[in-house]
């Protein structure tokens, strides 16, 4: 099995061990972007390599963070990159099915990278797989579960490509969820939007509709930057 590539941040390291799934620029993008006032405790759903854990506890020092998976790869590298942080008295990880685990509080939050893929070939790494493919957790039952896990304020994030992101979307509202922001992220100013930004909650509000390119005239954007300028070591 070949081993995940790690990557250092401005204020901890990501060791991938071999969970599968390096770390991406939709991963950074939602740990910034999330939204975290007014939020105490924290669910991650299928953490990984745990950076969107470390990500949020870096920008919330109040913040107790719970994070779940199913794959032992990818907990044995969120364990030792929880261990080697600097919040790890803030960071709980539990070995499970999220849709099965039977968790003792509500969150007024919680953070999802989801599984994307509903067709196509498989990755032929079981771990990568997993992580990638709809198959172990499909759309329509992680809604369902976070509706169960939120508090009635509490909201979710995630980040989906686009034609995946809009029809999670319209599930979302089908299943009684409310879209309070969108952000549209563009590779590039020319491009087409390629990715979804996406917090969904209980209570009805006015979707903030908000736009993203990373790159701009052959660098990253100035908006690329300020969102994740607390992260990336060269910026």
């Amino acid at each position: 099995m070949k081993k995940t590539k790690s990557f250092e941040f401005k204020q901890f390291k990501i060791e991938g061990g071999f969970s599968g799934m390096p770390v991406s620029t939709d991963g950074v993008l939602l740990g910034a972007w999330m939204e975290l006032a007014q939020v105490k405790r924290l669910l991650d759903i299928g953490t990984g390599t745990g950076l969107l854990s470390l990500m949020c506890a870096q920008r919330s020092e109040l913040l107790a963070i719970e994070a779940i998976d199913i794959d032992q790869h990818a907990l044995n590298a969120a364990t030792k990159n929880f261990n080697h942080s600097k919040w790890s008295d803030r960071l709980t990880l539990h070995k499970g099915d999220v849709l099965r685990y039977s968790f003792n509080d509500l969150y007024d939050a919680i953070i999802c990278n989801p599984p994307y893929f509903n067709s196509g070939q498989h990755a032929a790494n079981s771990t990568r797989a997993t992580a990638r493919h709809t198959q172990t957790l499909n759309h329509e039952d992680l809604l369902r579960r976070c509706w169960q896990l939120l508090t009635a304020k509490g909201h979710a994030c995630f980040v989906l490509p686009i034609a995946e992101g809009e029809q999670f979307i319209q599930l979302a509202i089908a299943d009684g969820w409310f879209l309070q922001r969108k952000c549209s992220v563009k590779p590039t100013d020319k491009k087409v939007v390629s990715r979804l930004l996406i917090q969904l909650g209980k209570l009805p509000q006015d979707c903030i509709e908000e736009s993203l390119n990373i790159h701009e005239q052959g660098q990253y954007s100035s908006d690329f930057v300020k969102l994740t300028q607390d992260f990336y070591l060269k910026m």
